[in-house]
C-alpha cells in the first residue's frame, strides 16, 4: 500500500507528472515489499534497512527517478550521475517513456547493489559500499 504522503506528494503535481509519479510509486511499491517509504528532503523515497535506496522528485528536466547507488549499476540509460555520491537518475516527461522492465531489472540492482548513506555523515562524507 502506498504511503498516504507519498499519494498526497503525487497528487500536488500536474496531471502529467502525476501520472508518472504515481506510476513509479505503484512498481516500487509492489517490487520492493520489504521497503519502508517516506517523504524525505520534500520527495518520497524508499529505504531498506534505513538506507535510502530509490525515489524521485519533480525537476525542471521532468520527473527524475533517482538510485542512491545507480552509478555502480552500470546502466546506460542512468545516465544522470551526482558529482560527489554514487547515485544515478533517468528523467521522464510522459509515461510512454517509461520502461517498466528497466525500472524492475534497477529496483532488482538497488537491493543487490547498496552503498551505506545511512552512515555518511558518522563516517564524515565517506560513503562505503554495503553490497
Amino acid at each position: 500500500m502506498i504511503n498516504n504522503e507519498i499519494t498526497s506528494y503525487n497528487n500536488s503535481q500536474s496531471e502529467n507528472d502525476a501520472e508518472i509519479c504515481g506510476k513509479i510509486a505503484f512498481i516500487i511499491d509492489e517490487n520492493l515489499k520489504e521497503a519502508d517509504s517516506k517523504i524525505w528532503h520534500a520527495h518520497p523515497v524508499w529505504f531498506l534497512e534505513g538506507n535510502p535506496i530509490v525515489g524521485y522528485s519533480k525537476q525542471k528536466k521532468g520527473i527524475r527517478l533517482m538510485f542512491w547507488s545507480g552509478r555502480s549499476f552500470n546502466e546506460e540509460q542512468l545516465n544522470v550521475t551526482g558529482e560527489k555520491f554514487q547515485d544515478a537518475s533517468v528523467f521522464y516527461n510522459t509515461v510512454n517513456e517509461m520502461n517498466e522492465t528497466d525500472i524492475l531489472r534497477w529496483l532488482k540492482k538497488s537491493v543487490e547493489i547498496q552503498w551505506d548513506y545511512k552512515n555518511i555523515v558518522k563516517r564524515k562524507g565517506e560513503l562505503i559500499r554495503l553490497k
